[in-house]
């Protein structure tokens, strides 16, 4: 389809702007050959008859053209997969329904109709008839193509007959292969009789190479006349653009005069005053360089007076800032080249001052009197010091106080014990010269006052560390809020940058567009950024330029640069204001680590002193000394060392496992002396026990009673006239009589000893219980021995063991039961969850001791079965009643009660008497077996009723038997 005129792509114009085209005469146009068509076709230049449709395969291979096409609609509709062929994939995923849908008409697109394409119709038909017209007075395109071919064809026959060895790129005659190929030396033999011949062939082969040479001659000739016309073309053309550029060359030389009228008398005057302002403003910035120089001069002196005063952290920042003035605004100063080497020399020199000035003020904050003044010691110094060693990236200066502290924690001890030593005058220091030694010679009461000295002097050390050290952190903890406000200043920076170089585009565009800014925005609508950045661009014409007299704007821009360095001012908690700056190349890391570092000081120092503590107790207790403490001794040093240990746990915020681990260990020691004190006491109580009820002293029975108050804790002395009171028969507890031997009121004082020490030293509460334990187990075991193994009468000497010894060892081993619940719930108040599980020792203990009570029941009813066995067993019925043997029966019973009545409770007493009621019965009937004596009513019987009548009247008439069911019924054999 042909395109209107007004709608070619090249722009048409008829001005003398528009291209420019030459005209050709109607005779000359010449239609070249066409060729095989271009695989890279030409840009389009402007003129339409150049422009090709078709892609280019350089330009185009990488966009996708309508020549990347394979598959065809068609081929798309056509799905062979479905059963009827009046459906398509249209109706596969959205219904049958989808082909029958009509379509309503878009409200945005027109209706087309034949009357829109009547005026294309109209213009198109003129044009359509001319080219019929000329088509068919034009040669049609085969017939010349056919001529053309043939021409072609014949002359392609022509020159097939010149040999193909003319027509290669490497043809040279030089070559002697070649040569002999073109000219064979058998037709120039002159041998004889052939002469004529050779002759004949040497005339026909130059004949040939003459016909082979017009061949050639005329192929070129057909060449030349088919490029004539392009020939002849170029050279009119050629003779046109001489006549342009003659043309052009007139009038660039008219331009020029013209140009050096006006740059006369319109540009020299304003092109000199603005060379003589350059001029100016070299001179300035010549000159400002030289106050730099002067200044830059100056640091060497400003350094050393800096110094003078110990303004290290000022010295510091002159050196960066000159340093960095060096480099990048003095950079090539000849007569500086030596000065940045000099002021790095005096910065690592500044560098060791720091750290021997750090190393001083330790020393002397840590060497101050130990009073009760834990201020620190020159804040303002300590925060410009550790300022200073950060900028200088000195990190492990701390080391330096540890060094320190652990110095004088040993200084510490040593001049408590010296001055304590003086205070004495017993310790001849001549005589004794080893401090240790003087030590070792107080007594406890010096020493503990001595040990109370130095823990109050270490509380006060450790108080004034945590203070310097607290110091020290706030420094660190300033710089890395400083590098945190840094960072976010440069976000912000960043993101405003971003917006400022996106409206920058903006303008950028509108400009390029031909749009001035007012115009795309309105006067309220202009972006600040966009504001400040026009108002930088076009500064007012008022603006006057800096004079000589005031700081110019080089210099100005000399100061930003060389000083990048932005101080914000910081307040350390002691109320020290400092400057901190920008150029602390520290990262957060590295803060965090060396605040981790400085804590962790303090932590160390907490150690130090427990450390220096143990070593000054194991130097006391070499000799032994303080296992050889009493418990109320020990008690008072135990606590003060607890004491000390909460201070430093409150001080430093770390518990410190040292002293805490020597205390422990002392306490182990301790507990050992103190248990096998008393345990080699109740030995050697049991082993002169007669078991024998003892009297009860006043002050056991007030022991007792404080118990029951729910107290367990030792009595304090009572006055004379507590003392007055007489002992008593029985010990009272909760309203129930024990009688008790002398041991056993010991031991209660041992166990209450015991509970005491718990309370008093909570950190043995297990190893106390397994102490207590095994004295337990050890009183019930070495009981059953002496009593019922009758170890006694080898031990003590007893005749023998009687029931009264039985029954006051089981009412003894009945009081210790009852105060172990008591003693289980004392401790468990006192021991940690996770031990809750070694109180299952006094659920053992509880159980042996029963099983030791119930022993001894048993005992006691085996001594009257084995009476029964003897007696019963030469029973007989005869006269008189009651017999004998009967009257025997009831009067050990007697000594029985009488034994044990006042001894055991009468609850206890009926169930022992009813137990050997049973051991009676039992005996009684085997004897009535085999005595073949029945319950028939004979005389037999009734002799058997009468005794047994006896029997149950003297054992009812015992006291506090009266009401016992003996049920005597149960001698006589059942009748089947």
């Amino acid at each position: 389809m042909a395109s209107s005129h007004s709608s070619s792509p090249v722009p048409q114009s008829n001005s003398s702007d528009a291209f420019f085209k030459k005209e050709m005469d109607a005779t000359k146009r010449f239609r070249p050959v066409q060729s095989l068509p271009d695989v890279c076709p030409k840009e389009p230049t402007g003129d339409p008859n150049n422009l090709c449709d078709s892609p280019s395969l350089v330009v185009d291979q990488h966009r996708w053209t309508i020549y990347h096409s394979k598959v065809n609609l068609p081929a798309a509709l056509n799905d062979p997969r479905l059963a009827k062929r009046e459906s398509d994939f249209f109706t596969k995923t959205w219904g049958v329904d989808f082909v029958d849908t009509e379509v309503t008409p878009s409200f945005y697109l027109p209706q087309i109709s034949k009357e829109h394409f009547a005026l294309y119709q109209q213009e198109i038909t003129p044009r359509e008839k001319v080219h019929e017209r000329c088509k068919n007075i034009c040669t049609p395109k085969d017939t010349f193509e056919r001529t053309l071919l043939h021409t072609h064809d014949k002359s392609r026959t022509d020159l097939e007959q010149v040999p193909k060895i003319f027509m290669k790129p490497d043809f040279a005659l030089e070559d002697s292969l070649t040569f002999n190929a073109v000219l064979p030396w058998s037709h120039f033999s002159t041998a004889g009789g052939k002469g004529n011949r050779d002759a004949a062939s040497s005339k026909l082969l130059q004949e040939k190479l003459s016909h082979y040479l017009d061949i050639v001659e005329v192929n070129i000739a057909h060449q030349i006349s088919l490029r004539s016309e392009a020939f002849f073309h170029a050279m009119t053309s050629q003779h046109e653009l001489q006549d342009y550029l003659r043309k052009t060359s007139q009038a660039v030389k008219l331009l020029r005069e013209k140009i050096a009228k006006i740059d006369k008398v319109m540009c020299e005057g304003s092109l000199r005053v603005l060379r003589l302002s350059l001029t100016r403003n070299n001179c300035i910035k010549v000159y400002n360089k030289l106050k730099l120089m002067a200044t830059v001069h100056q640091t060497q002196p400003t350094v050393q007076l800096l110094l003078s005063t110990s303004e290290f952290v000022g010295a510091l920042d002159l050196i960066a800032t000159t340093q960095e003035v060096l480099q990048q605004e003095l950079q090539g100063i000849h007569s500086f080249r030596h000065l940045g080497s000099q002021l790095c020399e005096l910065e690592k020199l500044i560098d060791k001052m720091m750290i021997a000035e750090f190393s001083t003020y330790a020393r002397n904050d840590l060497n101050r009197p130990l009073e009760d003044d834990c201020q620190i010691l020159e804040e303002e110094r300590l925060v410009s010091l550790v300022f200073g060693l950060l900028k200088q990236r000195k990190l492990n200066f701390y080391e330096i106080y540890g060094d320190e502290m652990i110095i004088t924690a040993k200084n510490i001890i040593k001049q408590c014990v010296v001055n304590t030593v003086s205070q004495i005058e017993e310790i001849d220091t001549e005589v004794v010269v080893k401090l240790a030694d003087q030590m070792r010679m107080m007594n406890f009461p010096q020493w503990f006052d001595l040990l109370k000295n130095i823990f109050s002097k270490f509380s006060i050390f450790l108080k004034r560390i945590k203070a310097t050290l607290n110091t020290i952190r706030s420094v660190v903890f300033l710089v890395l809020d400083k590098n945190q406000k840094t960072r976010d200043l440069e976000d912000t920076l960043q993101k405003s940058s971003a917006k400022e170089s996106t409206v920058d585009t903006e303008v950028a565009y509108l400009t390029h567009e031909g749009m001035f800014i007012s115009d795309a925005f309105g006067d309220g609508d202009l972006p600040p950024v966009v504001a400040d950045t026009t108002s930088q661009r076009n500064p007012s014409p008022s603006s006057e330029p800096c004079s000589s007299d005031s700081v110019s704007e080089p210099e100005c821009a000399t100061d930003s640069s060389s000083s990048k360095e932005q101080t914000s001012s910081s307040v350390t908690p002691g109320g020290v204001e400092m400057m901190i700056g920008d150029d602390m190349k520290l990262t957060d890391l590295e803060l965090v680590r060396l605040a981790n570092n400085i804590q962790e000081l303090l932590y160390n120092a907490s150690d130090i002193c427990h450390d220096r503590s143990v070593k000054f107790l194991m130097a006391r207790a070499k000799d032994g000394f303080l296992e050889k403490l009493n418990s109320n001794e020990f008690v008072a040093l135990s606590r003060l060392m607890e004491g000390f240990i909460l201070d430093t746990e409150q001080i430093c915020g770390r518990k410190s496992m040292s002293l805490r681990g020597a205390l422990q260990s002392q306490a182990n020691k301790f507990v050992n002396r103190f248990h096998e004190e008393r345990k080699t006491k109740l030995s050697l109580l049991l082993d002169n026990e007669r078991w024998k009820q003892a009297e009860v002293p006043a002050e056991f029975q007030d022991l007792v009673d404080s118990v029951s108050d729910g107290r367990i804790s030792l009595p304090e002395k009572k006055s004379a006239a507590t003392e007055e009171r007489k002992p008593t028969e029985f010990l009272i507890v909760e309203g129930q009589k024990y009688a008790t031997v002398g041991t056993v009121l010991l031991l209660i004082r041992i166990i209450l000893e015991y509970c005491q020490c718990v309370d008093n030293i909570p950190s043995i509460a297990t190893d106390m219980l397994t102490r207590l334990s095994d004295l337990l187990k050890y009183f019930n075991s070495r009981s059953c021995q002496l009593v019922l193994g009758a170890g006694a009468l080898q031990v003590v000497g007893l005749k023998t063991i009687t029931t009264k010894n039985l029954a006051l060892s089981s009412r003894c081993l009945q009081l210790i039961v009852h105060y172990i619940p008591v003693i289980r719930a004392h401790f468990e108040a006192r021991l940690q969850p996770k031990q809750f599980s070694m109180l299952r020792h006094f659920d053992h203990i509880t159980k042996d001791y029963h099983d030791h009570i119930a022993e001894i029941s048993a005992k006691l009813v085996a001594i009257m079965d084995s009476l029964f066995d003897k007696l019963l067993s030469k029973y007989e019925v005869k006269a008189p009643v009651p017999s004998a043997c009967f009257r025997n029966i009831c009067k050990q019973m007697a000594k029985m009660h009488e034994a044990i009545y006042e001894l055991l409770p009468e609850e206890q007493t009926q169930m022992l008497f009813l137990r050997i009621n049973a051991s009676y019965k039992l005996h009684l009937k085997r004897q009535l077996a085999h005595l073949n004596v029945v319950n028939d009513g004979g005389p037999l019987n009734g002799l058997v009723t009468s005794d047994v009548a006896f029997y149950t009247g003297n054992l009812q008439a015992l006291k506090g038997l009266n009401s016992l069911d003996l049920n005597m019924a149960e001698i006589w054999e059942q009748k089947r």
